[in-house]
């Protein structure tokens, strides 16, 4: 699947074979083999041209590990501990792509004028968070600071 992800175009038997064998000695029928069972598969599809086939992928290799992770979490019998175990195993960059995904997940669940809404904060950076309205429970900054202002004391 690898060299069918890499070319990212239908490829015949005989290119996979040269690209392979730039690495190693493999024969042309392991290569047909090889893909025939992912066509069986269903992981890539097939058409005719000439005497030979041109192979292309169903799904993107990001759209194949999605779905690897998908079946490896749903058959865990505590999903939560699951995902937290993986979490562990994240790389600090891992950690910031999911934070990224989850983010654009977030984005792409809410309404169109508001995911232009938040892509524009998001772009404005640090300007933006400040100029978003505060929570009605939130109180603003300054405000509940002075002495005796906390909960059970003078004026509550």
């Amino acid at each position: 699947m690898t060299r069918v992800w890499e070319w990212n175009r239908p490829v015949t038997v005989r290119e996979v074979l040269e690209d392979l064998q730039k690495e190693r000695s493999i024969a042309y029928t392991t290569v047909m083999t090889v893909l025939d069972n992912l066509h069986q598969k269903g992981w890539v599809r097939r058409e005719a041209e000439g005497r030979a086939y041109r192979y292309e992928a169903v799904s993107t290799r990001a759209a194949y590990s999605a779905a690897l992770m998908n079946e490896a979490w749903s058959a865990s019998d505590n999903p939560a501990a699951a995902l937290v175990a993986f979490f562990g195993m994240m790389s600090q960059e891992q950690r910031q792509a999911l934070r990224d995904a989850v983010r654009m997940v977030q984005v792409d669940d809410r309404p169109e004028a508001e995911q232009e809404q938040a892509t524009a904060r998001e772009g404005a950076g640090e300007q933006a968070r400040e100029e978003q309205p505060q929570a009605a429970d939130e109180a603003p900054a300054g405000e509940g600071d002075e002495p005796g202002a906390e909960a059970g004391g003078k004026g509550r």
